[in-house]
């Protein structure tokens, strides 16, 4: 293995790092944040993707790495300047277009993450940091599933896990994602509202908040107005809140949406429960676009995520920003960390 352990605790996690669509800016987001010292300084990064993907990008971004070929986790370098990573061979010279959604691109970022989950459930990697998929891609390949969450919840046979969303000033966690806003509001139910709280202190303790405050948002217009602008607040939510309090949980709402996420930023909260996706999503974007982060909390593996998208619009043009990778990598260290 490329990293030792002290007295218990891991002093240089092994992260398997998956590529993304190599349609979009993936593969030029990991050949930079892979020529970082202080990257390497704290874990042994291996990538997951391939090689002529991470060549390409190598080349017109000019970050001079050595391209190390594995076919296990013990024949990592561990070194900076050099990238460890797995080549699975889906691509040919010039056999993708960047900025294109394509089946072939859908396949191999599919495979990307499927070898990742293999990597951290076999022991060989402490966690897993993900980047960046096409959910039109994946339905081009046929794969069925809508993003990286569901494919990690199925194939580590997790059935209740969520969607955690970190920036500096702001956390949030999901009880619906990626449904349409009809399905969402149908799937408002009081366990799932529960859920989600439990969910959320049980992350933020394993990031070292030792009694989360955790707001809960209503989902309709002034949380509902006591039964003016709806009744999923009456008979989901607040019962969820009640459960949760009485079990222990620091939860306070339902709070209006439009409230909510200003007073968790004034550090009146540690974590939002927001609904359904963009309720969540959009305030932590305007926060923090670049440098958020993604968690699948839940899971019997760590699972850490860019909080963006593939970008095709600047893919192949060495304009990304990998602060989003950089980010993901510490929140999957300290998690990893944490957890020895």
């Amino acid at each position: 293995m490329a990293v030792t352990e002290r007295g218990g605790m891991v002093s240089r996690p092994v992260l398997a790092i998956t590529m993304g669509d190599p349609a979009g800016i993936g593969p030029e987001i990991m050949v930079k944040a892979m020529r970082r010292r202080d990257v390497y300084d704290i874990c042994t990064p291996v990538v997951v993707g391939d090689k002529e993907a991470l060549l390409d990008a190598n080349s017109f971004c000019g970050t001079g790495l050595e391209l190390h070929a594995i076919t296990g986790i013990g024949a990592a370098a561990g070194t900076c300047g050099v990238l460890d990573f797995f080549d699975l061979g889906f691509l040919e010279k010039n056999g993708w277009e960047y900025k294109k959604v394509s089946e072939l691109c859908g396949r191999a970022s599919y495979a990307y993450v499927r070898r990742g989950i293999e990597l951290a459930l076999a022991g060989d990697a402490h966690g897993v940091v993900t980047g960046p998929i096409n959910k039109e891609a994946l339905a081009a390949a046929g794969v069925p599933y809508s993003g990286h969450t569901e494919i990690f919840a199925d194939f580590t046979d997790t059935k209740d896990y969520g969607m955690l969303l970190l920036s500096e000033s702001l956390r949030v966690i999901h009880v619906t994602t990626h449904l349409s806003m009809r399905d969402a509001c149908d799937r408002i139910t009081k366990e799932r509202v529960y859920q989600a709280i439990r969910l959320a202190d049980e992350a933020l303790r394993a990031l070292g908040v030792e009694q989360p405050r955790i707001a809960v948002a209503g989902l309709n217009a002034h949380a509902g107005e006591n039964g003016l602008f709806g009744s999923e607040e009456a008979t989901a939510i607040k019962p969820a809140i009640e459960k949760a309090a009485a079990e222990g949980f620091h939860a306070d709402g339902p709070i209006p949406p439009d409230t909510v996420f200003v007073k968790a930023i004034a550090g009146m909260y540690d974590v939002v429960v927001a609904m359904y996706h963009d309720q969540g999503h959009i305030p932590l974007k305007i926060v923090d676009f670049m440098g958020g982060v993604n968690i699948t909390v839940g899971l019997p593996v760590i699972r850490t995520s860019v909080d963006h998208g593939t970008a095709f619009g600047r893919a192949g043009q060495g304009r990304a920003d990998d602060s989003s990778l950089i980010a993901a990598i510490d929140a999957a260290i300290l998690l990893a960390k944490r957890k020895a």
